[in-house]
């Protein structure tokens, strides 16, 4: 299972600061009209975040966690900071029951 939790990890890190980015692609769209970057990055975050889902269902498939917290755990990639908390605080879990 540490294989999985790693690559949690790094999926919550990248797609949090893919998150930050992307936010950054949407300001410059919408506050100083430069669309250019927003349509080449915004695909490139979808597909992170696709690969982030994945890798957190299989970390609930190994961990028997319920649907409610694999759901729970999924969204925390769609909120700006909360990946790496929810990250932390599942690791710090996860390492005391092993």
């Amino acid at each position: 299972m540490s294989g999985a939790v790693t690559r949690f990890r790094v999926m919550a890190v990248v797609v949090g600061v893919a998150l930050f980015v992307l936010l950054v692609a949407i300001v410059l769209k919408y506050g100083y009209d430069r669309d250019g970057f927003a349509e080449v990055y915004s695909p490139i975050h979808g597909y992170l975040y696709i690969g982030y889902l994945v890798t957190v269902a299989d970390l609930a498939r190994r961990a028997g966690w319920s649907l409610l917290r694999t759901v729970g755990v999924m969204l925390a990639g769609t909120v700006p900071v909360l990946s790496f908390v929810v990250e932390r605080r599942i690791t710090r879990d996860l390492r005391a029951t092993t």
